[in-house]
């Protein structure tokens, strides 16, 4: 019978190595295809809505939301100022009732979502669940509206509502 004990003490550190490389692997990992939040996000998307005189900075969304769609292949979304304030009509009263909206006609997908105090927060939570990043890549949207409404009463606290169309 031969010694091992020197190919023992080669193995041993593998399964450290191994957990160190995807340690690695998974901090590389981009935003968008699973992996944590970028370092430093803009004011815009990490403002609470849950604060008095909070606006959502739309651009800021409508931008995350289009690199994403970039990243999965799908064309950009247009901001539009008819499907905004269908948004905020929808927010508000999801906020209200606390019954999340159905979607309108002439939407291609719609998106809500309540709980979460910011659009990075909403944002990384829609791309993690496969049928909500599904309806973000909504290939024939070309168009976006976004809004949020808060209630402190309210179960949920801040509710948001997102529409695609084409």
């Amino acid at each position: 019978m031969t010694d091992q004990t020197p190919l023992r003490r080669a193995i041993r550190p593998l399964p450290a190595i191994a957990a160190a490389a995807l340690a690695a692997l998974l901090a590389a990992c981009s935003a968008f295809s699973g992996g944590g939040a970028p370092a430093a996000l803009p004011a815009g998307l990490s403002a609470r809505m849950d604060q008095p005189g909070a606006s959502l900075d739309k651009a800021q969304a409508l931008g995350l939301i289009n690199s994403y769609r970039a990243s999965v292949g799908a064309g950009a979304l247009a901001a539009d100022a008819s499907l905004d304030a269908q948004a905020q009509e929808l927010a508000n009263q999801y906020a209200q009732t606390g019954t999340a909206p159905r979607p309108p006609q002439g939407v291609a997908a719609m998106r809500s979502s309540a709980g979460y105090a910011t659009f990075a927060e909403t944002f990384s939570g829609w791309r993690n669940s496969s049928p909500d990043a599904a309806a973000l890549a909504t290939a024939g949207a070309r168009r976006a509206g976004i809004a949020v409404a808060a209630n402190p009463t309210s179960a949920y606290g801040v509710h948001w509502v997102l529409l695609l169309a084409q």
